[in-house]
């Protein structure tokens, strides 16, 4: 989404947010043919992450997929292959300082479906000028477990379990080893672990 994730103002007071206070969302993974994923620095020099944003009222999740994929990043659905997604909703909270207590209805985290998408081709134009307030200004390819460490910290467990729910679909005939730094960033995972993903037919 193309303003911060606590917003709901505006146009974005659709966004569908459940009675427990967590906006839908769709986390999307971009991967090319070697293995690496797309990764795009926040405005402004505000962290790395992948292209995420809100589900509207109404909105099937792969409309809401395709449509923050073009407003993030350029790309069509003609782009790319979908191969797969989480099975159920992953949640994070937001921190009590990103909470805005004046909007109604308040939004205290997301619930996310995470997809992943392979590139057709590998000569893609990236753009981020789709929407008034572009999310990213930068972009690299980072190996598939880098984004774990490269995301804002409360964001980490639902990175962990998402890549790694999607890891058998992305590298079927056996996912990455584990960076050595693995265990020490993700020390706070206590979530369950994950449900197997679901392939796209």
């Amino acid at each position: 989404m193309h303003t911060a994730l606590w917003q709901t103002a505006g146009p974005f007071m659709s966004d569908d947010i459940d009675t427990e206070g967590f906006r839908a969302n769709v986390g999307i993974v971009v991967m090319r043919g070697d293995g690496s994923v797309f990764l795009g620095r926040r405005t402004g020099g505000r962290g790395w992450q992948f292209p995420q944003g809100g589900v509207r009222q109404g909105e099937e999740l792969e409309q809401a997929l395709y449509r923050e994929l073009n407003e993030e990043v350029g790309l069509i659905a003609a782009d790319v292959e979908l191969v797969g997604k989480t099975g159920d909703w992953l949640r994070y909270r937001l921190p009590p300082r990103y909470v805005r207590r004046n909007r109604r209805p308040v939004c205290i985290g997301q619930k996310q479906c995470w997809f992943l998408l392979r590139l057709k081709r590998e000569d893609v134009r990236f753009a981020f000028d789709q929407t008034n307030e572009p999310e990213f200004d930068q972009w690299r390819w980072a190996s598939y477990w880098e984004p774990v460490r490269e995301v804002i910290y409360f964001k980490r467990p639902v990175y962990t379990r998402a890549l790694t729910e999607l890891a058998p679909l992305a590298f079927p005939q056996g996912r990455p080893d584990l960076p050595p730094w693995w265990d020490e960033v993700t020390a706070a995972e206590t979530q369950a672990a994950p449900s197997a993903a679901a392939p796209i037919d």
